[in-house]
């Protein structure tokens, strides 16, 4: 490797290019082209195919080959995104998006993303950031009294809400917790032993979940369901395949029911199956991903019916919720089960706030150590919109 030449780097405290990376002034008036140009491709949304035309590997021949060796003006780079960034993307805030979910934005969800990463603050534990940790546990108690959830999940009972970043987070998270605290009970050289339960239209997340969390993969049952039901889990399947299982030596740990399959939009019976998983001192998690949050809606609520009886509820606020992308919402009952297979505690994170034991360590309740403001975002849309408008 040859030396490099220090006579061929620019002078950069001469240089007219701004050297301030957030000198307010160029912020402002970059920003500024950003929102137009922002504001311009929404109004014009439509005039785009939804689906990229591109072909692979379009991009690399399109850009240099290498980092620019010097700064280039914001005016460069924006027509370059307009040019050959623009046409690469498939448009999931186009009206004419049918696929998968449409990643649903709105003016308070791109506003209050926009405050979270002018902060950019990471929220790790309470003193990194009070307002991050505590505004988090006010609107996640706000969200969770819309949907009527039982006093049992919310800060204001015994339970507690956490913003994670996607459904595969948060299914994890609880799965982990799930297999300690079985774990604790019969010995940890009794992991092989462990069975996962869902119906063969639960997301694919679940099986990624137990593939991490040493789950063997034979011991994974997705349960059969068929269009009688709606694609719905039949406890009777589930009680069955269980019997089976423990006959055969196994021990059931958890059961992921669902409320708006990604598939077929299934709806499983939530307190039938909480009844089934009760008898053998399972976790029941339920992914409300894709139709939670229309649960918010009297109409809609009694697809709820039976949650009661289940550990913990996800859904995506970024579906449906007008929120953008990532803002995935967890509850569960007991948030000492998530912080003692979740936690750690180096010398250089202890400060009294943890010591007092008053104060939540958002840490302690996900995968990461570092996080975003996400609840800055959802607070937006909460306040924007109200309860009557979701």
């Amino acid at each position: 490797m040859g030396s490099f030449n220090f006579d061929n780097v620019p002078n950069l405290h001469t240089s007219s290019n701004n050297i301030n990376p957030l000198d307010p002034g160029e912020f402002r008036r970059q920003g500024h082209m950003i929102i137009d140009f922002l504001a311009d491709y929404y109004q014009t949304i439509e005039k785009y195919p939804v689906l990229s035309q591109v072909e692979p590997g379009y991009l690399q021949p399109r850009l240099p080959k290498s980092t620019p060796y010097n700064p280039e003006p914001i005016e460069t780079i924006l027509q370059d995104v307009h040019d050959h960034i623009v046409p690469g993307i498939t448009h999931w805030q186009s009206p004419n998006f049918f696929a998968y979910f449409q990643c649903t934005s709105s003016i308070a969800g791109f506003l209050g993303e926009m405050l979270s990463t002018g902060f950019n603050v990471v929220g790790f534990n309470w003193v990194a950031s009070p307002a991050a940790t505590e505004l988090e546990t006010i609107v996640m108690d706000w969200l969770g009294e819309m949907l009527e959830l039982p006093k049992s999940f919310l800060f204001s009972g015994n339970g507690g809400g956490v913003l994670q970043g996607t459904t595969c987070e948060a299914v994890l998270c609880t799965l982990v917790a799930a297999r300690d605290q079985m774990l604790s009970r019969i010995g940890r050289e009794n992991l092989v032993k462990l069975v996962v339960y869902a119906s063969d239209q639960t997301h694919s997340a679940l099986q990624k979940a137990a593939q991490i969390a040493g789950i063997h993969p034979k011991n994974f049952r997705a349960i059969k369901t068929c269009k009688s039901t709606s694609f719905a889990l039949s406890p009777g399947s589930l009680r069955a395949q269980i019997r089976e299982d423990v006959e055969a030596g196994l021990v059931p740990l958890f059961l992921c029911a669902t409320v708006g399959t990604t598939s077929t939009t299934a709806v499983d019976p939530l307190g039938s199956l909480c009844d089934v998983a009760k008898d053998y001192g399972m976790w029941v998690h339920v992914d409300a991903a894709y139709a939670g949050s229309a649960c918010i809606c009297p109409e809609f609520r009694h697809f709820m019916d039976g949650v009661e009886g289940v550990n913990s509820i996800s859904l995506n606020a970024h579906k449906w919720f007008l929120t953008t992308l990532d803002c995935c919402c967890l509850w569960v009952k007991d948030p000492s089960a998530l912080i003692k297979s979740l936690s750690t505690n180096p010398e250089y994170l202890k400060n009294k706030a943890t010591d007092s034991k008053q104060v939540v360590d958002y840490k302690d309740w996900q995968i990461t150590l570092s996080r975003r403001f996400r609840s800055l975002k959802l607070w937006f849309v909460l306040r924007s919109y109200g309860v009557a408008n979701p």
